[in-house]
């Protein structure tokens, strides 16, 4: 049942390999396909997230720095008129310290720099001068300031808010201001750390020069950030998002958004890994659900390979057997389905039926009547077996001499062989190239006309019939010859119910009184 080719290699297998081969293919380029489209989705989706994010935050934060300047305002026009009264200035002090949690300290300063109050009190600056970053900056600007990050008098990276005291004529005092301190637990951390996700998503915030004023790493911040492009964009005053590798190598989904009134930008940012995390196990997910339907088809896919390729092994295997006496037999029995299959069987069989007759031919004195130079029943049968394998339509003309008998009996068996002898040259006389002739025995004969149609077989017999009529015959006796012709349109369903046919045919022409034609369609 199986056919190896010269590499060894059968065509079941170099079909199931192929077929194998590209639903494999096939499907890891759709599972790949489906990947990246999947992944690119869910990075712009992460992205436009964080951006969204950081927005959000950034307005927050511009809602609580607008809250705490509104507070510093008020207390800068309650301290004016009582810039000169000590206990009015720590209780003012006080209260703005009491009435929200935004700083963590809250002093007033003269333009001398002289800390008049603090609090909490527990500072110890009150009575000091003080000659930090923030307060020469406040002290330069005389308007409301967001400062740089600077150490401050106790030793802290403070960011400081600050508010101008005048007084009622105009006259510039000094500031109230309060300190955020950004090492150390501030309103920040209760504005952005609790927005620390546990997928390593994380908030930083950087002034309009890069330094970090908060992040989740306290040992990064005060930190000047170089070479970050969402950074970048932030002093630029820019908003948006992007994939961009942190500073420790890590690749990351950035979304960023600017505090305007400060020009600080908070970037919302997440591990690139911890995002495809999430489509990893939707892939595999979809892989497990994937593998039973491709199993499955890769058994169909086996199982059609088969059936494709058994009638070509069938044929293949016959090919080596063509020399054995049942080479035809199991050329039919090949169940050859489709057209390809069928073609090779159709050649198969007809290169089958021209080696029978090629072997027939050397085997002619055993399939040919020695008296007529006709082919005998046996002969007869050969073609007949072939025209059956190929499915060839024929007719068939059963002949018989009239009252041979009394030839015989009356002028004896020499005359009887030569009126056969005449015979068998006038039906070669009227036969055609591809006619079969036959000497069936005694004074019965037959044609085998290959694709004839019963009307032309009809006009054949009756020309025969007439030249027969016509000829003297070798003893001077008139001779007479009966016909009957059957037709054949498929010779799978078989020969015998035509020969039968021809024969009835025959028998009725005789019983007609002889010397006529007879026609099976005439039954």
């Amino acid at each position: 049942m199986r056919f190896f080719s010269v590499s060894g290699i059968d065509l079941r297998r170099l079909i199931l390999l192929l077929s194998i081969a590209s639903a494999l293919l096939t499907l890891l380029n759709i599972f790949h396909a489906s990947y990246r489209v999947q992944r690119d989705l869910l990075v712009q989706q992460t992205l436009e997230s964080n951006r969204v994010y950081a927005a959000k935050l950034a307005e927050s934060t511009e809602a609580l720095l607008a809250m705490a300047r509104r507070q510093l305002a008020y207390s800068a026009q309650v301290l004016g008129p009582a810039f000169d009264q000590p206990q009015l200035l720590a209780a003012e002090t006080e209260r703005l310290k009491q009435q929200s949690d935004i700083f963590n300290s809250i002093y007033v300063i003269n333009s001398a720099r002289l800390v008049l109050s603090v609090a909490p009190a527990a500072l110890g600056t009150a009575g000091t001068t003080i000659d930090t970053g923030g307060v020469q900056e406040s002290l330069a600007q005389r308007q409301p300031l967001v400062s740089r990050p600077y150490i401050s008098a106790t030793g802290r990276l403070v960011v400081m808010i600050s508010q101008p005291i005048f007084a009622a004529d105009g006259r510039y005092l000094g500031f109230v201001g309060g300190s955020i301190y950004l090492r150390e637990h501030s309103i920040l951390h209760n504005l952005l750390g609790e927005h620390y996700y546990r997928d390593g998503s994380y908030i930083y915030v950087v002034d309009r020069y890069g330094q970090v004023l908060y992040h989740r790493d306290a040992e990064r911040v005060g930190e000047v950030v170089h070479g970050d492009p969402a950074v970048d964009a932030l002093i630029a005053g820019q908003s948006g998002s992007l994939q961009l590798t942190s500073t420790d190598g890590v690749d990351m989904l950035a979304g960023y958004a600017p505090v305007a009134s400060t020009g600080w930008g908070i970037v919302a940012q997440r591990p690139t890994a911890n995002t495809l995390a999430t489509l990893d196990g939707l892939m595999l997910g979809i892989l497990r659900n994937a593998v039973p339907f491709t199993l499955l088809t890769l058994v169909g896919i086996w199982w059609l390979s088969r059936q494709i390729a058994r009638p070509l092994c069938q044929l293949a295997r016959n090919a080596r057997e063509l020399d054995s006496q049942n080479a035809a037999v199991e050329l039919a029995r090949v169940n050859a389905w489709y057209f390809e299959a069928a073609q090779l069987k159709r050649a198969m069989l007809a290169g089958l039926a021209q080696l029978y007759l090629r072997i027939g031919q050397l085997n002619l004195e055993s399939m040919t009547d020695p008296l007529t130079g006709l082919l005998n029943r046996r002969g007869m049968d050969l073609p007949l077996e072939q025209w059956q394998a190929a499915g060839r339509p024929f007719a068939v003309i059963a002949i018989d001499i009239d009252h041979f008998k009394e030839v015989n009996d009356q002028l004896g068996h020499d005359a009887g062989d030569q009126l056969l002898k005449q015979l068998a040259q006038l039906i070669r006389q009227v036969s055609r190239r591809d006619d079969i002739l036959c000497r069936n025995g005694g004074e019965e004969f037959a044609m085998l006309l290959p694709d004839t149609s019963l009307a032309d077989a009809c006009t054949i017999a009756e020309r025969l019939r007439q030249c027969v009529a016509d000829s003297p015959s070798p003893n001077g006796t008139p001779v007479t010859i009966s016909l009957g012709v059957a037709h054949c349109a498929d010779s799978r369903k078989g020969v015998e119910d035509v020969l039968k046919q021809a024969d009835h045919a025959l028998y009725v022409a005789k019983h007609h009184g002889r010397n006529r034609v007879a026609t099976a369609g005439a039954l």
